[in-house]
């Protein structure tokens, strides 16, 4: 099954601002905290934030040591068991390289948007195209979402996620949410 090798990354740098501009966005912890009791829900391996910027990765270390070593993991150990998937890297080729070593296989990245990109494929695709060889690493962008330079760099780009209007604008929690339930259970 596709969730003994699936991973999930939050990207913070190099992510888009409002102005379409690359920029490296703010670590926010009810990111960590929800994106990582949704992997741990759907049986991801491993959840990779992504950060170069110094005080961001101790704030994220702090996060994870409070509810994993400290007195949140004593208070909420459903917690405790979330945030242990929670690895903290400075690049997206750092967190690639992690996953290979850790599964001694290759990795396929797999993109995550708001907006529409042309190559983009729907997720019955994706999982027509999953490698069981492989591991998986779903990638999601902060701020406005990732920059190109990164999308492009992916092997696949996932459609985005539409509702019933022509707001689109999901925090990337949600989003999360959304995407781990429909690859993992096919919907």
């Amino acid at each position: 099954m596709l969730e003994n090798n699936l991973y999930v990354a939050l990207v913070h740098f190099p992510v888009m601002n409002k102005k379409n501009q690359p920029i490296g966005s703010a670590l926010t912890t009810i990111d960590l905290h929800d994106i990582a009791r949704a992997s741990i829900t759907f049986g991801v391996k491993g959840f990779y934030v992504i950060t170069p910027y110094e005080d961001q990765v101790t704030l994220a270390n702090q996060v994870v040591e409070h509810w994993t070593k400290g007195v949140g993991g004593k208070v909420n150990p459903y917690r405790k068991k979330a945030l242990e998937l929670i690895r903290v890297t400075q690049t997206i080729e750092d967190a690639v390289a992690s996953i290979e070593k850790e599964r001694n296989e290759p990795v396929v990245t797999i993109a995550t948007s708001a907006k529409e990109i042309p190559g983009s494929i729907t997720i019955e695709a994706l999982r027509q195209k999953l490698d069981k060889k492989a591991s998986h690493v779903i990638i999601f962008g902060t701020a406005w979402g990732l920059a190109d330079e990164l999308i492009d760099t992916c092997d696949f780009i996932l459609d985005p996620i539409f509702g019933y209007t022509d707001y689109n604008h999901l925090s990337v929690r949600s989003a999360a949410s959304i995407y781990l339930d429909r690859i993992i259970n096919g919907r």
